[in-house]
């Protein structure tokens, strides 16, 4: 017994007008197919298909790490002529497949979870989702029999005027029974002024079976697609609104929920404090206790205890419990900052492991470097790693100091408990214990202003 899922993804959204084929468009900073799929593996679907057409290759490229299926739609010829296209991926099943569109990506996987239920509990062969709406002009009624059954679906245009009461319509949303579908769609026609295929007529020719036809309602939100950048905005507010809420249901405290953007896979834990402006995407995770105060961006990066962020960007990278980082700090890709460690105003750590306790105050770049615990560096250190062709290495050992203005040129070593006079280029080891001094001596020569005459 099967249970898949078709994703309709062949679009290419010409009302967003875009080189962007329309399901890649970002929703609080994923892409809506991958919305829509990350909510199917929720819902328990093992079996995705997702049919493509225009856009096919930059589709595949942004879902191919989701462990997918493709169907190809040459041309877009409506919705019925999708899932004709994935014949090929029915036609050996046998059990039930969901229709979900990809430009929807408001759906829960709590509401597809009660809607296959529905479906199985009610031995329907197809069901819909529904909705009911207060001013329902422009959308297809939902006519139920006696039997609480769904009849048809008619057209705004073509409904009588009794039916024009009718508040319940059609969300576009469907579960089949496989066999069924596959038999139906044979039957499916173009007569009309599209010349197109709809999957709506499902409905009836199932009904002219003698088969039943069940509708779930839910709320209307969650079936909003996306068919032009104003509904983009329009449903990047609402799941924000609804990452923003869980978060805070969780004890995370949000100032101000309008200006704080959070990734539907970022994980906050409680007693965390977000001031607005900051952005926090991928698969984050902000461990208790932090303090990110306004205007920093945080991607795929962990955040542990405690942590006080202030103004700046963190990349891919791990910041350890208590520390301090910003304002204006850079942290770069695969960078580790220890415990207790300052990452202070203007610095820049690149694919670097800086140890416990250690402070890097101000306007200092540290890149390619392993550091130890308990360093000092002074302003405007550089580890100088790039010789104009390759990135290389500099480790320093524990308790260093750092002068200020020092130069360390990779690849080099400075051993533990070490001190480096300020204003020095280091390019040869630095053993332990010792005081590294690397600048010219200085030479005051008496009376040179007046004797050049540049006194003024």
């Amino acid at each position: 017994m099967n249970k898949c899922v078709l994703i309709l993804a062949g679009g290419k959204g010409k009302r967003m007008k875009s080189d962007l084929p329309k399901v890649l468009h970002k929703v609080c900073g994923k892409e809506m197919i991958n919305h829509v799929i990350d909510v199917m593996r929720k819902a328990d679907f093992q079996d995705v298909n997702v049919i493509i057409g225009k856009g096919a290759d930059q589709v595949k490229a942004a879902t191919k790490d989701r462990n997918i299926t493709y169907s190809f739609q040459g041309e877009q010829l409506g919705t019925g002529h999708a899932v004709m296209c994935a014949k090929d991926f029915l036609k050996d099943k046998d059990g039930i497949v969901a229709i979900f569109a990809g430009d929807a990506p408001l759906i829960s996987d709590e509401t597809v979870k009660k809607f296959i239920k529905f479906h199985e509990q009610g031995k329907y062969k197809a069901t819909l989702l529904t909705s009911i709406l207060e001013h329902p002009d422009g959308y297809g009624r939902i006519i139920r029999n006696s039997e609480d059954c769904v009849e048809k679906i008619v057209e705004h245009k073509d409904c009588s005027s009794e039916e024009l009461t009718i508040k319940e319509v059609n969300a576009a949303m469907y579960c089949f029974d496989i066999k069924t579908l596959l038999r139906g769609l044979d039957k499916i026609k173009n007569d009309n002024a599209q010349k197109e295929y709809y999957l709506t007529d499902m409905i009836e020719i199932i009904r002219a079976s003698g088969e039943k036809v069940g509708a779930m309602p839910i709320n209307f939100e969650e079936t909003l697609g996306v068919n032009s950048r104003v509904q983009l905005s329009e449903v990047e507010s609402i799941m924000r609104k609804r990452i923003n809420n869980r978060h805070m249901e969780n004890g995370v405290t949000i100032i101000d929920t309008n200006c704080t953007y959070i990734g539907e896979d970022v994980q906050i834990e409680r007693d965390t404090i977000i001031y607005p402006g900051n952005v926090i995407e991928g698969l984050s995770v902000i461990k208790k206790g932090c303090i990110l105060y306004p205007n920093s961006r945080i991607v795929d990066s962990i955040i542990d205890d405690n942590v006080t962020i202030q103004s700046s960007v963190i990349l891919e990278s791990k910041i350890g419990k208590n520390t301090t980082v910003g304002p204006f700090a850079y942290i770069r890709p695969e960078s580790n900052i220890g415990t207790e460690v300052r990452i202070g105003d203007f610095v820049e750590i690149k694919k670097s492991k800086i140890g416990d306790h250690t402070k890097v105050s101000h306007l200092t770049y540290i890149g390619d470097a392993e550091v130890g615990s308990d360093c000092n560096f002074g302003c405007g250190t550089v580890v100088v790693n790039y010789d104009g062709k390759e990135k290389h290495k500099t480790i320093i050992g524990n308790n260093s100091f750092i002068g200020c203005n020092t130069n360390l040129v990779s690849p080099v070593e400075v051993e533990d408990n070490t001190y480096i006079a300020a204003g020095s280029t280091i390019t040869e080891k630095v053993p332990k214990g010792s005081l590294a001094i690397a600048r010219a001596k200085q030479v005051n020569k008496k009376d040179w202003v007046s004797k050049k005459n540049l006194k003024k």
